[in-house]
C-alpha cells in the first residue's frame, strides 16, 4: 500500500514544463537528517564535499521550516510540536522556493523523510512530481526485504527509475 495513492504505483503526474536537462540534484534525508541518497545529474559547480553539502542542506531545510513555523499566524495550540513530521497540508509549510539559479522543491512524508529536488529556476509546480518519487521509494526501498530502514539506499532499481523519471521531468 502506498502513503500517497493505491496499492500499485500509479503513473507518473504530467511532467512542469520547462526545456532542456532540468534536474540538477536531488536529496533524501530521513527524520535524524541522515543523508540516505544523493543524486545529481546536472551540477557543473562542486565547492563542498558530500558530508558538508548534506549537512548544508539538512540545515538549510531546518531553518525553513523554523522561519515557516514562526511566522504561521494560527495560533500555538494549533501549530503542534516544531521539528516533527506533520501531515501533509498540515500547519504552515514551504514547498518550494527559486532563485535566479535554481529552483528547490521539498515535501516530507509523516515518517519524516525528506525529499529536495534541485531544478532548474522555470521548473513548474513539482508537488505530484514527489508524491511520485516518495511512492516509488516505498515501492522500490522500503518494500525490499534487504533493505535496512536508515541505511544508505542502494537499490538499483530504484535509481534506475528514479532516473528515468527525473530526466523525463526536466
Amino acid at each position: 500500500m502506498q502513503f500517497f495513492g493505491g496499492s500499485e504505483i500509479s503513473p507518473s503526474p504530467p511532467a512542469p514544463t520547462a526545456s532542456g536537462n532540468n534536474g540538477h540534484m536531488m536529496y533524501v534525508f530521513n527524520r535524524n537528517g541522515v543523508c540516505l541518497l544523493y543524486r545529481e545529474w546536472n551540477r557543473p559547480l562542486r565547492t563542498l564535499n558530500a558530508q558538508q553539502d548534506h549537512k548544508l542542506m539538512f540545515g538549510l531545510l531546518f531553518s525553513l521550516k523554523s522561519l515557516t513555523a514562526k511566522m504561521d499566524p494560527t495560533s500555538a495550540a494549533e501549530k503542534g510540536n516544531l521539528g516533527m513530521p506533520q501531515l501533509p497540508g498540515q500547519g504552515c509549510s514551504f514547498h518550494s522556493f527559486r532563485t535566479n539559479t535554481y529552483k528547490l522543491s521539498f515535501m516530507e512524508s509523516p515518517s519524516g523523510i525528506k525529499i529536495i529536488l534541485v531544478t532548474h529556476p522555470r521548473t513548474g509546480d513539482l508537488r505530484e512530481s514527489l508524491k511520485y518519487i516518495y511512492n516509488l521509494y516505498v515501492e522500490y526501498v522500503v518494500k525490499n526485504p534487504l533493505y535496512t530502514p536508515g541505511s544508505p539506499i542502494r537499490c538499483e532499481l530504484f535509481n534506475t527509475t528514479l532516473d528515468q523519471y527525473v530526466r523525463g521531468i526536466a
